[in-house]
């Protein structure tokens, strides 16, 4: 009987430099855990820190921090379409995470963990936050504003990073068709 840890199997090509994962959901899950676990933190952080009164930090450059609700799409792109968005934003974690259960490389299940994560951590927001459109009607907590681009949080890096990576690995290598061995044993 195996353990419930993230088990590996050993290289399948000489050139691998690190083994390969045997449950591609439970490391999906874990990078997913750690980005919703740190992004609930940093909202409550920029909650409690931005907003009474009404605070910016400037940091860096055009870097700065300040709390804008945003109840449109990543990015504040759109304005009150977030409940439609999720909606769509479930189906395609529902198909990652069909999908993932059959990965292998560690690049890939970053990146699913990452898309993962970021939808789950702005999903957080639209279920228990305050909002005027019901269920998923809450607004999404953003506070990193560059002053050039539009005003994000943890999650939308998160997932902005995941789809990169994902770009990147399936661009360059082969890791996208690596097929599961079928695991077969006592």
């Amino acid at each position: 009987m195996g353990s419930v840890g993230a088990e590996t199997t050993a290289p399948t090509t000489p050139g691998d430099p690190a083994p390969r994962p045997r449950r591609p959901l439970l490391v999906i899950g874990a990078v997913t855990a750690l980005v919703v676990v740190l992004d609930q933190l940093t909202k409550w952080w920029a909650l409690e820190a931005l907003t009474e009164p009404t605070r910016i930090i400037d940091l860096v450059w055009t870097l700065r921090l300040r709390v804008i609700y945003n109840t449109g799409t990543a990015f504040s792109l759109t304005s009150d379409s977030g409940p439609i968005v999720s909606v769509i934003a479930l189906v395609v974690v529902a198909f990652l995470l069909w999908s993932g259960r059959n990965q292998r490389s560690p690049w890939v299940l970053a990146s699913y963990g990452l898309v993962v994560g970021g939808t789950f951590g702005n999903m957080v927001d639209r279920v228990f936050r305050d909002g005027n459109d019901g269920v998923l009607g809450g607004a999404v907590i953003d506070f990193v504003d560059l002053q050039w681009f539009p005003v994000f949080n943890l999650a939308d890096a998160a997932l902005t990073v995941g789809i990169g990576l994902l770009l990147v690995v399936g661009f360059f290598t082969d890791a996208l068709d690596e097929p599961a061995e079928e695991e077969t044993g006592a």
